[in-house]
C-alpha cells in the first residue's frame, strides 16, 4: 500500500451545491475525528533499517498533506530528543505528536511531557501517535491497525482522541513513564540479549525466546502485586464488557488544571516500605514476568488479548522456567495461533500496581518499554487514562480479543 494522488477539475466550481457535496464527503470521511490536526511529526533516522527520512517522504508525508493537516517537522539527532522536544513542545499549538520511529521514541515523547511542570494537562491535551518506522511498532499495531506506513498515516488522520493509561516505574531515585510493557526474564532477556541478531528481523525474538525455553530458563524473584481480577474468567468477562460497547466518539475528560504534575504515588516507591496489604511471595521457578498495557507487542505477538487501553489496569502473565519443554514449545506456537491465553500454565490477570525484586542473579535484562534498565527491583503502578493516543474505535486496541 503507498499513497497515490488522482486530480479532477469540477465541471461546476461555483455552485451552491458544490460545497455542500464536499462536506457531506468529509463528513461520512472523518465522522467525529478532528479534520486538520496539527501535528509534529518527529522522524528518527537512526531507528529500524535507518530508512526513517524516505519512508516519511515517499509513504507517509503525502497522504498527512493532502488531508490539509498543519505540520512542523524535525529530525532526532540523539537519544533522548525526543523528551527534550516534548518537555519545551507549546502543547496549544499542537493536537498530536506523531513519531516516524519505533517505540522508543513515543516513550521518550511520554517521558518529557511527563517532566513538565504542567505534565497532566500536556498528556491529556497532545495525543502521541506512531508512524512504524522502527523495529518495534507495538503502538501503531495496536492503535493503527498496521506496520504499514501509508495506512498508519491514514489511521492517524482519521483517529479518534482515546485516553490511555500510563504506569509509573520507580527504580532507585528514577521515576519513568511506561506506556508499553514491562519484563523481567524470558521475554525480556529474549529482546535485549538479541541485539546482536538485528540482522534476522524479528525471527530473533522467537529465536531468542525458544532457546530459552527449551533450556527451562528460570529468573527467581520476589513478587508482590495488587490485584484486580484475579482469573481468567473475570479478565475475560472485563474485557467482553467493554468490548460491547459503541465506539468513542468524545473524549470527556476534563482537561486538568495548568499546573498540574504528575499524580502522587499511592503507593509509594520501591525504596518505601511494602504497601499494606501487599504480601511479597518467592517465585523460585519464575521463567517469565511480563506486565502489558497494550495487546501487541510485536506484528506476531499478541501476548495481552485482554488488554484495554484505559481500565486501570495492566495485564499481567506469569509462567514457570520448569515446564516440559514440549509445553515450551506449545506455549511459543500459542502466541500466533491466539490461543497463549487459555493454556492452563499462563497465570493471566489484571493488576493495577506491584513489586518485583529479583534475587539469586548479580546481573540480568530488566525491559520497560523494549529499554533496558538496571538489574535492581521495581515497582510499577497504573494511572488510569493519564495519556492520550488516536486509535480507530475511541477505547479499544486493533486485536483479537478474548
Amino acid at each position: 500500500m503507498r499513497p497515490a494522488i488522482v486530480s479532477y477539475r469540477l465541471d461546476k466550481p461555483d455552485s451552491r451545491l458544490t460545497d455542500a457535496w464536499i462536506e457531506k464527503l468529509l463528513g461520512r470521511a472523518y465522522g467525529a475525528s478532528q479534520r486538520r490536526k496539527r501535528i509534529k511529526v518527529l522522524v528518527n533516522p537512526f531507528g529500524g533499517q535507518g530508512g526513517a527520512v524516505k519512508t516519511y517522504h515517499r509513504l507517509i508525508a503525502p497522504i498527512l498533506a493532502a488531508a490539509r493537516c498543519q505540520l512542523d517537522v524535525e529530525e532526532t539527532t540523539h537519544q533522548g530528543h525526543g523528551v527534550d522536544i516534548a518537555r519545551a513542545l507549546d502543547i496549544d499549538a499542537y493536537d498530536v505528536v506523531a513519531c516516524c520511529s519505533g517505540d522508543g521514541i513515543p516513550h521518550e515523547v511520554w517521558n518529557g511531557l511527563a517532566q513538565r511542570p504542567d505534565a497532566a494537562r500536556a498528556l491529556v491535551k497532545v495525543a502521541v501517535a506512531q508512524l512504524p518506522c522502527g523495529s518495534g511498532n507495538a503502538a501503531s499495531l495496536n492503535f493503527n491497525g498496521t506496520d504499514n506506513p501509508s495506512l498508519a498515516a491514514l489511521a492517524v488522520v482519521k483517529g479518534l482522541r482515546t485516553p490511555l493509561d500510563l504506569a509509573s516505574v520507580s527504580q532507585g531515585d528514577r521515576r519513568t513513564l511506561s506506556f508499553l510493557s514491562q519484563s523481567v526474564g524470558i521475554v525480556a532477556e529474549t529482546d535485549l540479549a538479541t541485539e546482536h541478531l538485528r540482522w534476522m528481523g524479528s525471527a530473533r525474538f522467537q529465536w531468542g525466546f525458544l532457546v530459552r525455553l527449551i533450556g527451562k530458563t528460570v529468573y527467581p524473584a520476589d513478587i508482590a502485586v495488587k490485584v484486580e481480577h484475579d482469573n481468567k474468567t473475570a479478565v475475560r468477562e472485563a474485557y467482553r464488557r467493554e468490548a460491547s460497547k459503541p465506539p468513542q466518539s468524545i473524549d470527556d475528560r476534563v482537561l486538568p488544571a495548568a499546573d498540574a504534575g504528575l499524580p502522587v504515588l499511592k503507593y509509594g516507591t520501591i525504596k518505601d516500605p511494602l504497601p499494606t496489604g501487599w504480601e511479597l511471595i518467592p517465585h523460585d521457578q519464575l521463567g517469565n514476568f511480563y506486565a502489558g498495557n497494550i495487546a501487541y507487542m510485536s506484528a506476531d505477538a499478541n501476548f495481552f488479548p485482554a488488554a484495554l487501553p484505559s481500565d486501570g489496569c495492566l495485564d499481567l502473565i506469569r509462567i514457570r522456567g520448569d515446564i516440559a519443554r514440549a509445553t515450551s514449545i506449545k506455549t511459543l506456537m500459542a502466541i500466533e495461533s491466539h490461543t497463549f491465553f487459555d493454556l492452563p500454565h499462563v497465570d493471566y490477570r489484571k493488576i493495577s500496581a506491584y513489586r518485583i525484586i529479583p534475587k539469586d542473579q548479580k546481573d540480568g535484562y530488566i525491559s520497560i518499554d523494549g529499554e533496558r534498565v538496571p538489574f535492581e527491583g521495581f515497582q510499577v503502578e497504573v494511572h488510569k487514562g493519564l495519556g492520550t493516543v488516536l486509535s480507530k474505535s475511541g477505547h479499544l486496541c486493533e486485536a483479537k480479543g478474548v
